[in-house]
């Protein structure tokens, strides 16, 4: 049987079975396999406002590393708590999952029977509901975007809303990096909400609230709490999100190695300081490289985004590439597919294919996500992005070497954006029409 044809015939994850509540026998479990590891990073968890305050509740936490689980774990100690996770997790243990309170997700997709699972966890069970909403780990140490949906959804729910924001486990394991590094971590447990408090707040105030909880950067963090990572290969992988030059501007020619990240382009290259700090390399043949443009990694990161968003405003950004597919329709296994031409453009997403002698074709808008998951070396693999529909999510692994996963996430936050404000132009105008007086 051919790729495609096992995926025609795959039995689809059951998305609308109730979450179960936590097993009693797995809490010991969980309880046992992360108390060690925070113990060994030494957690410190700062609580505000958390006095009194039981399940249920929902649980926002910010999103780093496989660590952030762990510490969600240990900060609700002895409550249980149900996890919203993403199809990935569940591989090849769906049943341990599901039992140690898993709730299945397709990332960036518009799925109204999460809702209706949420409020069973909530309302029914009367336990704890942990989402980690940036829905990827930190790409370098900083927030990423958060949906304007949250807000509606707090308010929905009707029940407190606590914040766990974590710091360090991004530094001690990033994603780019998976090797621990071992240093020190925080995280803040806070109430932002209670249920008479949510009552009386507006929809943009909640989301305001929200997103001033998740602010963090991790470098920033280190270098104030001087936190020494002495690790001799601490900047390896980081030319996976810092895929431009800033002193050439040349794309996907960055590469890294130990301490250093250089490009091979113009030659130019840093070092990373044992305190996260970008310093310049000096050399006697080139006084240019006395130039540090971005000792703050997440500047440059940012300075990025700056860039594809001009790509964009200009109606320049376009990406077309032959990638290799590969199927996740439940937690048995991936299914590979074939080759495909994926496009990324102003429009959004195209992946056009002929899989088994059939025509293969999935289009997502750009104003239907709002971000996009990413990978780097996934399983050895190579980088990769997926995109999913409610019945399947697809892994796709650009082929060559003039390509960034890291630029097309940041190309679809700004894409999303890009439309949403033309959107709203285009309705304050409607709006503006249909309320002026007739000039008849």
């Amino acid at each position: 049987m051919t790729g495609f044809e096992k995926l025609q015939q795959a039995e689809r994850f059951d998305m609308k079975r109730k979450p179960m509540r936590q097993r009693n026998y797995l809490r010991p479990v969980t309880w046992a396999l992360s108390f060690p590891d925070v113990w060994k990073h030494h957690l410190k968890i700062n609580r505000i406002r958390m006095e009194g305050v039981k399940p249920p509740f929902l649980l926002l936490c910010t999103h780093h590393a496989f660590i952030d689980f762990k510490v969600t774990t240990a900060a609700l100690f002895p409550y249980r708590a149900n996890y919203v996770v993403a199809i990935d997790g569940f591989l090849k243990r769906e049943w341990l999952l599901r039992n140690a309170g898993g709730i299945c997700k397709r990332k960036f997709t518009n799925d109204l029977q999460l809702i209706r699972q949420i409020r069973e966890v909530l309302t029914n069970n009367g336990d704890v509901l942990a989402l980690y909403p940036e829905a990827r780990y930190s790409l370098v140490g900083t927030t990423a975007v958060l949906p304007d949906s949250l807000g509606k959804m707090a308010k929905l729910l009707g029940v407190p809303v606590v914040m766990l924001n974590m710091h360090g486990h991004y530094l001690s394991s990033p994603v780019w990096n998976l090797k621990n590094r071992g240093n020190r971590i925080e995280a803040d447990l806070s109430l932002l909400y209670t249920r008479e408090e949510l009552a009386k707040a507006s929809t943009a105030s909640i989301n305001a609230t929200i997103r001033k909880a998740f602010t963090y950067d991790e470098y920033r963090w280190q270098l104030e709490n001087r936190i020494s990572i002495k690790t001799k290969t601490r900047a390896e992988g980081l030319h996976k999100p810092l895929y431009q030059c800033p002193h050439c501007h040349t794309e996907y020619k960055m590469y890294s190695k130990g301490e250093r990240i250089g490009c091979a382009a113009c030659s130019k290259e840093w070092e990373m300081s044992e305190y996260g700090q970008l310093e310049a390399v000096v050399k006697a043949t080139d006084e240019a490289t006395l130039v540090t443009e971005f000792p703050h990694i997440p500047d440059w990161y940012e300075w990025e985004r700056e860039q594809v968003r001009s790509q964009i405003h200009a109606g320049t950004y376009h990406l077309e590439v032959e990638a290799k597919v590969e199927a996740l329709p439940n937690a048995k296994g991936y299914i590979p597919l074939g080759k495909a031409k994926l496009t990324h453009s102003l429009q959004g997403f195209t992946l056009e294919g002929i899989f088994d002698g059939e025509g293969f074709l999935l289009v997502k808008t750009a104003l239907s996500m709002y971000s996009c998951h990413i990978e780097y070396e996934y399983f050895g693999k190579g980088d990769c992005i997926d995109l999913s529909t409610l019945d399947d999510t697809y892994y796709i692994y650009p082929q060559g070497t003039d390509f960034s996963v890291t630029k097309i996430a940041l190309a679809t936050e700004e894409l999303f954006a890009f439309h949403s404000k033309g959107k709203q132009v285009l309705s304050e105008k409607v709006l503006e029409k249909l309320t002026s007086p007739s000039q008849d």
